[in-house]
């Protein structure tokens, strides 16, 4: 076996990816498994959106390589979309860049910006790709606390404590992933002024902020955000593309142009087809989120009713796509609890510690199952 690199030293193998295997085990064995653990849409992208595909398919020029700053009208299309959902004015030219899912944005921009040694901020709870990508590239990981006493916002007293000499990134996410926590302008206008004071650059992962929440926020909204921010935002959730893999960055254009510098080495563009099929997905209207979130809203009273039947106290005040709850007294170990209920149920719901240390003691449940199945679920309780 040739030696690994070092790097791999640092991560192991994402959540989902390894436990989805038993949970596909159990399945194939016969088992009548729900999966209530990945937050991967069940509900279809709109028919526009797959004409525009398919028409998209039958350019002559759609099966070649494409741009890697996608197609002019995708750039549009997504500064449009800020505009109208967000107030927020960008320039399609130089302070967008489409990306192939948000996900691999939290790698070039880390890559653009992180040398081997420098320290980045990091939710607890948050999303784990924070944590690898920073490990990856040979920088610091350094946590800071939300907990459910705060609303699931930083302590800045907190923050100002700690060695920020080094830090050169700070991860955010609002409405935040798992909490559902909302955030506010006030919490954004003070996050801006922190990276501000401390010269960091500031990045707001904000994929959720259409999925049962009727205030959909943006970090540039804040005046002179663009100067020290950048924001990623996904179709996934949003428009039911979470295998499309089309995403965004939004930021100042010298901030966008290095990304770019990664980018641009590590893929070919983005087919042609899915870019028409995301034009017509950012020009769907108001009605377009109202169906979509007459569905979750359905299926989150529900999951509450199951989460309940658990002896779980739930977040009420959650937005987005999960639902995030307490176990109760008594429970040492998420985990184990969802283990059990995993084989005894064959049911499968996320342990909050996947996210930190202060999700333990919390599990969430993803709203991507239909009425009748979790209908199931609570009636094996």
């Amino acid at each position: 076996m040739i030696a690994l690199a070092n790097r791999l030293n640092t991560v192991e193998e994402y959540y989902f990816s390894s436990k989805l295997r038993e949970v596909r085990q159990l399945a194939a064995e016969g088992n009548p498994v729900i999966n209530m653990g990945i937050g991967s849409p069940d509900l279809s992208p709109s028919q526009d959106v797959i004409d525009a595909v398919i028409e998209g398919m039958k350019d002559e020029n759609g099966h070649q390589y494409q741009s890697y700053q996608g197609l002019p009208e995708l750039r549009s299309s997504m500064a449009d979309f800020y505009q109208n959902n967000f107030g927020v004015t960008v320039n399609p030219a130089t302070e967008i860049l489409p990306l192939m899912g948000s996900k691999e944005g939290i790698m070039h921009i880390s890559l653009a910006f992180l040398n081997e040694g420098d320290h980045v901020l990091i939710p607890n709870p948050g999303y784990p790709t924070y944590t690898s990508v920073t490990n990856l590239v040979g920088a610091v990981p350094v946590y800071y606390d939300l907990k459910e006493a705060n609303n699931w916002e930083p302590d800045f007293q907190a923050l100002e404590q700690l060695d920020l000499s080094k830090v050169k990134i700070m991860w955010i996410g609002y409405p935040h992933m798992p909490t559902g926590a909302r955030g506010s302008l006030g919490l954004f206008e003070k996050l801006i002024a922190f990276a501000k004071k401390h010269d960091i650059l500031l990045v707001n992962d904000n994929p959720y902020s259409f999925v049962l929440n009727d205030q959909p926020m943006s970090l540039l909204q804040v005046a002179g955000a663009k100067d020290v921010a950048m924001e990623l935002n996904s179709l996934s959730k949003t428009f039911n593309m979470a295998g499309w893999r089309v995403g965004m960055v939004l930021g100042n254009a010298a901030c966008i142009d290095a990304v770019l510098k990664v980018k641009s080495n590590m893929d070919s563009g983005m087919f042609f087809g899915i870019q028409k099929g995301a034009i017509a997905a950012l020009k769907s209207d108001k009605s377009w989120f109202d169906s979509m979130n007459a569905v979750y809203a359905k299926r989150r009273i529900l999951t509450e009713q199951l989460a309940e039947k658990l002896n779980c106290t739930v977040y009420k005040e959650g937005v987005g796509l999960f639902v995030w709850a307490k176990l109760p007294e008594g429970i040492d170990s998420a985990e184990a609890f969802i283990d059990q209920i995993l084989h005894e149920k064959y049911i499968f719901i996320t342990p909050g510690t996947i996210f930190g240390s202060n999700g333990e003691g919390y599990i969430r449940f993803a709203l991507c199952v239909k009425e009748e199945k979790i209908q199931e679920a609570i009636s094996r309780f």
